[in-house]
C-alpha cells in the first residue's frame, strides 16, 4: 500500500492568505473568542517583562521593546501564515541590535529595521520560505545554543551590578575581560535581586506552572527595591519613566550613507528573522498538527519590522518561547496575537510610571532564565554522541557564532551540513556482487507485503523511498504528519531509505508526539542497525513508537495494540 508523496500545490494566492482570513472563514464565534482572550493575556504577562529586558540588552530603551511587541506584534498575528506566531522583539537579535546601535547608532538601527522589512517582504514573494527547510537541524541547534550564551555574557554586568569604567566591549572575549577587571565593584543588592528573580521563576515553573513566574518575580523585585530603596539601578535611574502612548510614525533616516551604513545590518536582520520566525512557526505546527503559509509569514514578518521601524521600535520577529505559550494556553487562532498586543498597549498607557522601580538586575535573571532556557540540551547531547558529522556541523556553528559573526555561523554551518550530505550520499552508493535471485527472492529484496493487511481504517501504512536527509524533512515531514490526522496506528516503512540524517529524525520524533497526542501509535519497519541508532538518539523509543522487523509484523502488533 504504497502512497504517493505528491500532492496539488497551493496557488499563489493561498501560499499568501493570511491565516487571520482561513480562521474567520471556517466560522468565529464567542467560545473561539474567549479562548484567544486568554491565551493573549497570559501572553501579554510573558511578553511584558521580556520585551523591556530584551530592548535593554540590546542597548536602547525599554519602550522600545514594548512598541515592537505592540505594534511588530499586531502586524504579524493579523497577516501571518501560522495561527499561533506570537511576534515581537526576540532574545536572538539581542548581538545583532546591540552591534548596530553601538555602530551607527538608533537612528541607523531604524533604518536597517526598516530595510529588512523590505527584505523580508521580496523574500516571501519570491517564495524564499520554502527553501529554509534546507537548514540542517545541528546547524539551528548549535545556533540557538551560542546565543543563549551571548545573551547571558551580555547580562553579566547588571547580574552583578558591575560599575565599567569603560564603555562594555562587544566581543565576548573582550567583554569577558573587562567584566572580570570590575568584579570589584558588584553590588551585594544586584546579586541578590537576580538570584531570587531566577529562583523565583524557576520555583514556580516547577510548582504552579500555570503562574506567571516573570511578571511575578520582577513586580516582587521592584516592590522590594521601593520598600528597602536598595542601591541598585532601575528602569528609571537609567532611562527614566517609559511614555505612556505610541509615538506618532515617521520615516528613518533614509538618506544614502546612513543606507549604505545599514545595509549589512538589515542583510544580517533579514536572514536571522527569517530562520527564527519560521522556526517558531515549525515549532507551533509540531505542537498542534496545523502547518503555516511560510512565505506568508515572511511578508507578515516584513511588514511587521516596516511597521515597528515607522514607531521607533526594534526588529520583530517570531518568538518560540511566547508562541509556544500561545498554543499551551489554548490559543484558537491570530486574534490571540493580536489581543496580546492590544494587552501590552493597556500596560503601558496604565502602569508605565510603575515600571520605573524595575530593577535592572531583575530584568538580567528574567533574561539568563530565557537563556538557559534556549539551549536544547538533550537534542545538543544526542547529536553529539550520535554522529560525528552532526557534531562537527553543530560545534562548528556554535564557536562561530559565539567568537565570530552570527551570520558566518550559519552560512559555515549549512556549508557543512551539505558537504556532509554529499558524503553520505556517496556512502550510500554501493556496488554488491551478490548470487542469482529466483523471482521470489528478487521481490523479497524490498520487503513486500499483503495490501490486504492493512484494510482496516485505523490503521495506515506508508512507505518512504529515497534518502530521508535534511532537505527532505520538511516536505516528507508534514506529508506524514497531514496523513497521520486520521488513523490511529501508523506504521512506516524505511526499508528503501538508503540514509536517514538527524533533521529527517526530528521529523518523525515530531510525528510520534503528534500520534501520541492523539492516542494513536507510530510504529517502524525496515530500519538499518545505523538508521535505529538515530532514531532512538532523537527520542524514537518505547512508547513513543514500536519498532518491527516486517511490515505484517508491525500490522499485527498494530491489531494486537487496537482490540
Amino acid at each position: 500500500m504504497e502512497r504517493r508523496m505528491a500532492g496539488a500545490s497551493p496557488s499563489f494566492a493561498e501560499q499568501f492568505l493570511p491565516k487571520l482570513v482561513t480562521v474567520l472563514r471556517e466560522g468565529y464565534g464567542r467560545a473561539e473568542l474567549r479562548a484567544d482572550a486568554i491565551a493573549g493575556l497570559t501572553v501579554a504577562i510573558v511578553a511584558l517583562p521580556l520585551s523591556m529586558a530584551i530592548a535593554i540588552a540590546s542597548g536602547v530603551g525599554p519602550e522600545r521593546g514594548l512598541i515592537t511587541a505592540i505594534v511588530g506584534g499586531a502586524v504579524v498575528s493579523a497577516f501571518g501564515g501560522s495561527r499561533f506566531q506570537i511576534g515581537g522583539p526576540a532574545g536572538a537579535f539581542i548581538i545583532l541590535v546591540a552591534a548596530c546601535v553601538a555602530d551607527i547608532g538608533v537612528a541607523g538601527l531604524l533604518t536597517a529595521t526598516l530595510l529588512s522589512g523590505l527584505f523580508l517582504m521580496a523574500a516571501g514573494f519570491l517564495r524564499f520560505g520554502t527553501y529554509v527547510k534546507f537548514i540542517p537541524y545541528p546547524v539551528t541547534v548549535g545556533f540557538t545554543a551560542a546565543i543563549a550564551v551571548i545573551i547571558f555574557a551580555s547580562q553579566i554586568k547588571d547580574l552583578f551590578g558591575l560599575t565599567l569604567a569603560v564603555p562594555e566591549p562587544g566581543p565576548i572575549i573582550a567583554k569577558l575581560e573587562a567584566l572580570w577587571a570590575a568584579r570589584g565593584t558588584a553590588t551585594p543588592a544586584a546579586v541578590a535581586l537576580a538570584a531570587g528573580t531566577v529562583v523565583v521563576i524557576q520555583g514556580l515553573k516547577r510548582v504552579r506552572p500555570g503562574w506567571p513566574g516573570m511578571l511575578i518575580a520582577v513586580s516582587g523585585a521592584a516592590a522590594l527595591t521601593a520598600a528597602l530603596d536598595l542601591p541598585v539601578e532601575t528602569i528609571g535611574s537609567r532611562f527614566g519613566q517609559l511614555p505612556r502612548v505610541l509615538p506618532a510614525p515617521s520615516l528613518p533616516d533614509l538618506d544614502f550613507s546612513t543606507l549604505v551604513a545599514a545595509f549589512p545590518y538589515a542583510v544580517s536582520f533579514t536572514l536571522l528573522g527569517a530562520i527564527e520566525s519560521l522556526l517558531s512557526a515549525v515549532v507551533a505546527d509540531g505542537m498542534t498538527g496545523r502547518h503555516h503559509r511560510s512565505n506568508a509569514e515572511l511578508v507578515a514578518q516584513g511588514l511587521a519590522n516596516m511597521a515597528s521601524s515607522l514607531f521607533g521600535g526594534i526588529t520583530v520577529t517570531g518568538t518560540i518561547a511566547r508562541t509556544a505559550t500561545n498554543v499551551r494556553a489554548g490559543a484558537h487562532g491570530p486574534v490571540a496575537g493580536i489581543l496580546h498586543s492590544a494587552y501590552v498597549l493597556v500596560f503601558m498607557m496604565a502602569f508605565a510610571p510603575l515600571a520605573s522601580a524595575i530593577p535592572l538586575s531583575a530584568l538580567a535573571g528574567v533574561l539568563a532564565v530565557v537563556a538557559w532556557n534556549m539551549i536544547e540540551k538533550e537534542e545538543a547531547w544526542n547529536l553529539l554522541r550520535t554522529s560525528s558529522g552532526d557534531a562537527l556541523v553543530l560545534t562548528v556553528t556554535f564557536f562561530l557564532v559565539i567568537f565570530r559573526d552570527l551570520t558566518e555561523g550559519i552560512l559555515v554551518g549549512f556549508v557543512l551540513g551539505a558537504v556532509l550530505f554529499i558524503r553520505r550520499m556517496s556512502e550510500a552508493a554501493r556496488v554488491e556482487e551478490r548470487a542469482p535471485l529466483a523471482e521470489a527472492d528478487r521481490a523479497d529484496e524490498v520487503s513486500p507485503y499483503d495490501p490486504g493487511a492493512a484494510t482496516d481504517s485505523d490503521i495506515l501504512v506508508y512507505r518512504i523511498k529515497g534518502a530521508f536527509f535534511f532537505g527532505a524533512a520538511s516536505t516528507v515531514g508534514s506529508v506524514l504528519d497531514r496523513i497521520a490526522d486520521r488513523p490511529r496506528a501508523f506504521v512506516v516503512d524505511f526499508s528503501e531509505v538508503p540514509f536517514l540524517d538527524s533533521s529527517a529524525a526530528h521529523s518523525v520524533e515530531l510525528l510520534a508526539r503528534k500520534m501520541t497526542r492523539k492516542g494513536g501509535r507510530l510504529y517502524l519497519t525496515g530500519t538499518s542497525p545505523e538508521m535505529r541508532r538515530t532514531l532512538l538518539a532523537l527520542g524514537l523509543r518505547e512508547p513513543k513508537a514500536s519498532y518491527a522487523t516486517s511490515i505484517d509484523d508491525a500490522v499485527a502488533e498494530a491489531r494486537r495494540d487496537l482490540s
